[in-house]
């Protein structure tokens, strides 16, 4: 199959995740209330270079669209794509995703994480904690043999009891040589489904939930989703590989 990887490629795999999440766990130390969205993005921008990578997410194409920034940083209602601005200050009580996607020499790391900022309403408090508890239950069912569906299921089964509601419009995917390659990774789903896992393949498994409708609308700059209702969402991702035994989950920084 084209998206089981060789030894080789995993090994180039396993360093742009490293980048990614060493990236991302600098760019979470400077999140706080009074920097804005623009520094943050400047200081991702920065490190990633200094790593001798590149960032997947700038002037990445999609039709006519072009995005502008170097890494993707949401506030609040905003659930992911949110462009880093001067204009736009982090807040006490704001939730802020970041989404972290270098390309090293050819291969891509992805992953991303939600922060609350003091002081945490607890409904959001909450929501942070359903999502995260959601990737880290659906990563335990990439393994080979299972199917997409049961990764989905796996996300759905957890949230479904808090009502929150689960974005529909974006979802998960392999990942490689491109940001988003097979299979796709839907948030939901039955189990059984979808496409076989087999190892060699690398999932960027990432829940998206709002803490009301999971129904999207997108702002005039073409790229901020945002939830439908104004409600606060979460995200988390990490980059996973599936193998003979246990997921090996690429994007946690070993530094």
């Amino acid at each position: 199959m084209k998206y089981i990887r060789s030894d080789e490629e995993i090994q180039s795999i396993r360093e742009a995740c490293q980048i990614a999440a060493t990236v991302l766990k600098t760019m979470v130390a400077a999140t706080e209330a009074g920097v804005t969205t623009y520094d943050l993005d400047q200081l991702g921008r920065k490190h990633i270079e200094s790593l001798g990578a590149r960032s997947a997410c700038f002037n990445y194409r999609s039709g006519k669209q072009i995005f502008p920034a170097y890494t993707c940083i949401s506030l609040n209602d905003e659930i992911v794509h949110g462009i880093g601005s001067m204009r736009r200050t982090v807040q006490p009580g704001d939730l802020v995703s970041l989404d972290v996607v270098v390309d090293y020499r050819g291969y891509i790391g992805d992953n991303a994480v939600t922060l609350p900022i003091e002081p945490v309403a607890p409904q959001n408090a909450d929501l942070i904690a359903a999502t995260r508890a959601a990737l880290e239950y659906a990563i335990t069912f990439a393994r080979a043999g299972n199917r997409v569906g049961d990764i989905s299921h796996a996300v759905q089964r957890t949230i479904k009891p808090y009502g929150y509601g689960i974005v529909r419009d974006f979802v998960g995917h392999g990942v490689g040589k491109t940001m988003h390659e097979p299979p796709q990774i839907p948030n939901f789903g039955r189990r059984g489904s979808g496409a076989l896992l087999k190892p060699g393949m690398a999932l960027a498994i990432e829940p998206m939930i709002n803490l009301g409708t999971g129904k999207v609308k997108m702002l005039p700059d073409g790229w901020t989703a945002v939830t439908r209702d104004g409600k606060t969402s979460a995200h988390f991702e990490h980059t996973v590989l599936v193998t003979n035994g246990e997921p090996e989950i690429l994007t946690i920084p070993k530094k």
